[in-house]
């Protein structure tokens, strides 16, 4: 049986991103993406197109179509989408992707089989605000053992998406 599996994009800034996240978000089943805050949108660029800003979409150039066959919709607000979430789906456990005092690794957590599962993944640059953690049923993070402090948001998710589907 596939795993149910929404993602839910919070603020991020890259149409880069964006596409790379649509084209993950195919590959590993996900079941539906909420793009929220000031994460672009598909239709955004469509429509910037349509009015002479010319070239392709940088969402559809980096998702390779992936953007018009997996379900997705805007939210304003994340925090309202994950409310939204919650209260339609009871079986539903929300964890962010967030590097916090009392995240658990992510290779030693273990996802409930028996639950839906949204993924939340934040900004670029501040990761997921306070105000979203606190929304979050489980913090988890991706361990570092290099230099830098933070892996790539689209890298990020892939990753967290597979360790999902693995367990």
């Amino acid at each position: 049986m596939k795993k149910e599996i929404y993602l839910v994009l919070d603020n991020i800034r890259s149409r880069e991103n964006v596409g790379s996240i649509f084209r993950t978000a195919d590959a590993a089943g996900v079941t539906k993406l909420f793009l929220c805050g000031i994460t672009p949108c598909p239709d955004n660029e469509s429509t910037l197109l349509r009015q002479g800003y010319g070239g392709q979409s940088k969402i559809s150039k980096t998702a390779l179509g992936a953007e018009k066959w997996v379900p997705w919709e805007y939210h304003k607000q994340t925090w309202r989408c994950l409310l939204k979430l919650k209260n339609k789906n009871e079986k539903l456990k929300v964890i962010g992707l967030e590097k916090t005092k009392n995240s658990k690794n992510i290779f030693k957590y273990k996802f409930p089989k028996d639950k839906k599962i949204a993924l939340v993944v934040g900004n670029e640059v501040r990761g997921l605000s306070p105000k979203i953690l606190e929304y979050c049923d489980e913090v988890v993070h991706i361990p570092m053992y290099g230099k830098k402090e933070s892996l790539n948001v689209a890298v990020a998710t892939g990753i967290a998406l597979y360790q999902i589907l693995k367990t």
